[in-house]
């Protein structure tokens, strides 16, 4: 299972029945709630500190567990009470717990509207006197991390890790082929028609659960919309939709399908896809950095798609009026309880968890890029991986998981339009009707 298989337009749905029974998206200003104490001395550390976070996957979760365990040796007075489960339970659990709030200290949450239904719930303590982008503990983060988890100016998260898509490619079948990286969104659209006749899939595509599409519309928005357009229509209370960009980035998406996916790709899941890649079936794989390590021989990947492989960023259409420097992809990150007892704590675990030192060791132990900057290194990661870093560094902004950035309204009507467009039964212009209709309901469930 990969990292990104938890974002679909149901977990939005999810948390949007949850914080509706506490008034959140209903609320047309933020709760205010009185402000906890953030700073912890070393006197006062002691307590139990209740913790909920999604990493189940033996993957990562004895990552979590090993910094736990590491704070509570450091804090002899503290119990670190972690709950970590799996895609679907998360779900079930933090929409429970959000409806009686009884939030643990504590809890996981993606960047977007995702995260801001908690704060305007008033269920997510202000962070900002202690990880603002001007304080020394933000600036040892990526600034375009810290922003992901801001509300109107203010800081409710901290990111831990770095994630962004990037279209993978088997370097052995370009060359045996005779083409070479695409700059632009028509270049990838011949290169697929020259891979197709070589006899190989051109792009390794599964959309079972529906969020890999998805990717795909968050970055071809990005870059077809400006970005104080996309900022007003993905606000639940001001959005439209009504842009020219967000039609032509689904006619981009068909063209997409129809040059380089093979046919049935509703039916497939992302792993299929990701095994085809693979086993050299297909020259490419639109993926995710957490997702490099599995093309590695250390991750499993066989020797040959080991050795050649490299990536790009899926490349904007000449004429594209959007941001062309934007990079699909967030951080997740973590928030503190604002009805915490326990939140200078909390504060001061989730310093010890984005320490330098505890950074490095997550590239090391299980691949992710570190929201900590000069986390990655030559020792800890490798070429692909330090590359994406300097990539990701350099983007100009972060077009966040159009799933969990816009309103569960318009993220299910994206959902469930994008996968008539792989199948036939909507086009672009249909889809952009139910989009702009989940918008004016978003806009009323807010007024």
């Amino acid at each position: 299972m990969t990292h990104r298989t938890r974002t679909t337009a149901l977990i939005a749905v999810t948390a949007a029945g949850a914080l509706a029974a506490c008034g959140g998206p209903g609320t047309a200003t933020d709760k205010t709630s009185a402000a906890p104490q953030l700073t912890a001395s070393a006197t006062t550390k002691e307590g139990t500190l209740s913790i909920i976070t999604k990493f189940a996957d033996p993957k990562y979760a004895p990552y979590f567990e090993k910094v736990a365990t590491a704070y509570q040796s450091a804090n002899p007075g503290v119990k670190v009470d972690l709950q970590q489960v799996g895609d679907q339970p998360f779900k079930d659990k933090i929409r429970v717990l959000s409806a009686s709030k009884q939030l643990p200290d504590i809890y996981f949450s993606w960047a977007g509207d995702f995260a801001n239904k908690f704060v305007r719930a008033g269920l997510a303590a202000d962070l900002t006197s202690v990880i603002g982008p001007d304080t020394d503990w933000g600036k040892t983060f990526s600034p375009a991390a810290l922003k992901a988890f801001q509300y109107d100016g203010k800081s409710y998260g901290v990111p831990i890790n770095l994630d962004a898509k990037y279209m993978a490619y088997n370097t052995a079948i370009f060359d045996k082929v005779g083409v070479t990286k695409p700059a632009t969104l028509e270049d990838l659209l011949s290169t697929c028609g020259t891979l197709k006749a070589a006899g190989y899939t051109p792009i390794a595509f599964g959309n079972q659960y529906g969020w890999p599409a998805i990717h795909f519309m968050t970055q071809l928005n990005a870059m077809d919309v400006p970005e104080a357009t996309r900022t007003t229509d993905y606000n639940p209370a001001t959005g439209a939709f009504t842009d020219g960009g967000y039609t032509k980035a689904l006619e981009q998406f068909k063209q997409i399908n129809d040059a380089c996916f093979e046919s049935g790709s509703n039916g497939l899941s992302h792993e299929t896809a990701q095994a085809n890649f693979l086993s050299g079936k297909a020259a490419m794989h639109f993926l995710e950095s957490v997702e490099f390590s599995g093309l590695t021989e250390k991750g499993g990947a066989p020797a040959d798609l080991a050795n050649n492989w490299d990536f790009f960023r899926l490349p904007p259409a000449g004429d594209a009026a959007g941001d062309k420097g934007a990079l699909t992809g967030a951080p997740d990150g973590f928030m503190v309880n604002s009805a915490s007892k326990n939140a200078a704590l909390a504060v001061d675990f989730l310093k010890f968890m984005t320490s330098k030192e505890n950074g490095a060791t997550m590239t090391k132990d299980i691949g992710w890029l570190s929201s900590v900057q000069g986390t990655a290194t030559a020792e800890n990661s490798f070429p692909q991986l330090e590359t994406a870093l300097k990539d990701i560094s350099s983007a100009n902004s972060f077009a966040i998981w159009l799933d969990t950035v816009t309103n569960a309204e318009v993220a299910n009507a994206y959902l469930s339009g994008v996968q008539g467009i792989l199948d036939g039964s909507q086009t672009p212009a249909d889809v952009m009707k139910g989009v702009q209709s989940a918008a004016e309901k978003a806009k009323k469930s807010v007024g």
